[in-house]
């Protein structure tokens, strides 16, 4: 038997205590490991807890790595883990749970773990419905509300909480007594492929102990590939998804942002701007913030030589878009939110794209529209 490694992560604290609290009753053998990272600028240490379903077995500190704590986390995390993987063979140790504190994000730890060659047999994020809608709207920057991991982390609440729902494959659910219909209905249209295991009842551990690959989930998590969500319409809940063949006109799509950001709580995807052909664009907004990143050439720019060099994932996700013209260029941007309305969001992004005449001068006129972007990539 060897020892798998359970993440479990989110803002919402009191969810993930109970996911916590459920694996350590549930899976004979397993301890927990958490980083308390609160007063770490104060301190200029985390503090580090080992515990089982009975109570603490160890506390210690760890120095402050370049005035990070998360830094401070992955430099002591493996070490801790490897002495834990060490009991194995007596079986004192089964399961390692990591709990995550608040703003860590559980890709990053789940690459660590895995690069340390230790196995990873879950990422679960700990969700409480109800609260789900105001996190999803909190624009604030995580050093405002005292989640800040590091003096630069200039991450908001909104984008933190939208990359640890959607990362993870199992999300534990803890229904409080204000979660309702809209809020579940919610959960389930921004990550509708996620295991749900409902708390303080649910069988957590077999989900965690299901084995995990950090490959496969940065490649769900890729622009380019990622498994968006659907259409849906439930309990006043949306889902709208936009696809188009032909691209937006730059200053026409950054003049219509803030309309676009404020339509739904969530939404996602990837674009194309006319006067970057070969770039894919990677939307992200949460909180009624837009990230806006390069995700690489579309694969469509590539000489064919470079394909066998990408994933066969990637070459899928391409074929699904294919068009004789453009390749798998295209626009693929969806909405989730309460209240969402479809057409006022369709009406706007259609009048962002080329119109035929423009669309008619051809690639190289595209070429010379002003560039509106340059801000967001850092040109």
């Amino acid at each position: 038997m060897s020892l798998s490694v359970a993440l479990v992560g989110g803002l919402h604290s009191a969810a993930r205590e109970a996911a916590v609290r459920r694996l350590l009753t549930t899976v004979p053998g397993s301890v927990a490991l958490h980083h308390d990272l609160t007063a770490a600028a104060a301190r200029g240490t985390v503090t580090r807890t080992v515990r089982d379903a009975t109570g603490p077995l160890s506390t210690g500190t760890v120095p402050l790595v370049d005035d990070c704590a998360c830094c401070a986390l992955r430099e002591d995390l493996v070490p801790e883990l490897r002495r834990l993987a060490d009991r194995v063979p007596d079986g004192a140790t089964r399961l390692a749970v990591v709990e995550l504190w608040d703003s860590v994000e559980p890709k990053a730890m789940a690459e660590v773990v895995t690069a340390a060659g230790l196995t990873v047999g879950s990422v679960i994020t700990a969700v409480d419905p109800a609260l789900l809608l105001p996190y999803l709207g909190n624009g604030d920057d995580l050093a405002e509300a005292g989640l800040a991991a590091a003096s630069t982390d200039r991450r908001t609440v909104a984008e933190t909480w939208a990359r640890q729902l959607e990362y993870a494959p199992v999300l534990a659910v803890l229904d409080g007594p204000d979660a309702d219909d809209e809020d579940r209905a919610l959960l389930a249209q921004l990550h509708p492929t996620a295991r749900r295991v409902h708390l303080p009842e649910g069988d957590l551990a077999a989900a965690a102990l299901a084995g995990f690959d950090v490959e496969v989930a940065a490649a769900a998590q890729h622009p380019a590939c990622a498994l968006l969500p659907q259409e849906a319409d439930v309990h006043g809940v949306g889902t709208y998804v936009w696809h188009r063949n032909r691209p937006f006109h730059p200053v026409r799509l950054y003049e219509a942002l803030e309309d676009l950001c404020c339509a739904a709580a969530r939404s996602r995807g990837r674009f194309w701007l006319a006067d970057r052909p070969d770039t894919l664009l990677a939307w992200d907004a949460a909180g009624g913030a837009l990230c806006v990143e390069s995700a690489g050439p579309w694969l469509a720019s590539l000489p064919d030589a470079a394909w066998e060099m990408v994933p066969p994932v990637r070459r899928a996700a391409a074929a699904l878009d294919w068009h004789p013209e453009h390749g798998d260029r295209c626009q693929h941007l969806v909405f989730t939110s309460p209240g969402l309305d479809r057409e006022r969001l369709a009406a706007v992004l259609d009048s962002c794209l080329l119109t035929d005449a423009e669309l008619a001068a051809g690639p190289e006129a595209w070429q010379g529209l002003p560039s509106a972007f340059d801000a967001f990539l850092g040109v």
